[in-house]
């Protein structure tokens, strides 16, 4: 992990010049890192006994641009290494225990706030390009990352004719599912932290036989980049040992708005045709059924008040 290294590198190349309480700061980070990632400027300095002006020096000291940016290279740093349990650990203080669904759907809007100052439309046009000129398009995302996958493999199957979604619970089933990938085409690979050994391992594969290899993560320190022709990079977060995965599936609902507007003649022309169908089959519940239920109970509360 590069960030990982230079952080560390610039932490031990200052800390001879640093002040008594930044070094009682480096000392706490390189310590205790995993939890001086959550702290905001003002906990870090009290838990150190140094001012929050202290905090804001030190990440100057190091060369960042402020304390968020020394925030996120810290973050960076310990969300692939954290287990279930420390994740509980070192997220208790984040959330207010007494406002849980106001504290995480701010952090969730935030999430795909950041996305959207940071994401490339220029790489999120050249995925939508490759998606389209695929002669097959594989998507592969497993664990947590299972839902992403299956969402984006349900709507691809109603835009394409050529998508194949890779169910599997070990290494061998993948690669049997994957093994006539070619040049011609796309393998679309989901993983946020902790990031799935499974799917760099199917990216690596798809990279070696040169198909076009798309990767949707959380930073351009993912594992996945190494492999991905092209990356888009959505944020994640840690709520509890939940992955926040919202700015991803938004990532996720554009690009297939993206493709519907790029193929929409023949997506209306597929849901006029499914319509039929869901109709003819009884998919989907419908106003009659609606209304001949809704009935049926008004009967039966007449009947009872009788």
């Amino acid at each position: 992990m590069h960030r990982q290294n230079d952080l560390m590198k610039r932490i031990n190349n200052s800390y001879p010049k640093l002040s008594k309480g930044q070094k009682l700061l480096a000392n706490y980070i390189l310590e205790h890192y995993e939890k001086a990632v959550f702290l905001t400027a003002a906990k870090l300095g009290k838990i150190v006994g140094v001012s929050e002006s202290t905090v804001v020096r030190f990440a100057n000291e190091l060369g960042y641009d402020g304390y968020p940016k020394l925030q996120r290279a810290l973050e960076e740093l310990v969300k692939t290494k954290l287990t279930s349990f420390q994740r509980v650990e070192v997220t208790s203080d984040r959330i207010d225990k007494n406002h849980v669904l106001k504290s995480v759907l701010q952090s969730d809007a935030e999430k795909i706030k950041h996305t959207l100052e940071e994401i490339d439309e220029d790489i999120f046009n050249e995925a939508t390009s490759m998606i389209l000129g695929a002669r097959k398009i594989y998507i592969l995302g497993v664990r947590s990352c299972a839902s992403l996958a299956g969402f984006l493999g349900f709507y691809f199957n109603l835009i394409f004719d050529n998508t194949k979604l890779i169910h599997t619970n070990s290494v061998s089933e993948m690669f049997e599912q994957i093994y006539r990938i070619g040049p011609e085409d796309v393998v679309i690979g989901i993983s946020f932290p902790r990031y799935s050994k499974r799917t760099k391992k199917a990216m690596e594969f798809a990279k070696n036989r040169d198909a076009q290899v798309i990767a949707i993560t959380d930073s351009y320190l993912s594992p996945l980049i190494q492999f991905a022709d092209c990356s888009l990079i959505a944020r994640s977060d840690m709520a509890s040992f939940v992955d926040s995965l919202v700015a991803p599936l938004s990532l996720i609902n554009a690009l297939i708005v993206a493709l519907c507007i790029k193929k929409q003649d023949e997506v209306l022309d597929t849901l006029e045709n499914l319509e039929k169908v869901w109709n003819e089959y009884q998919v989907y519940d419908n106003e009659e059924d609606y209304n001949m239920n809704y009935n049926i109970q008004s009967k039966n509360n007449t009947d009872i008040l009788e």
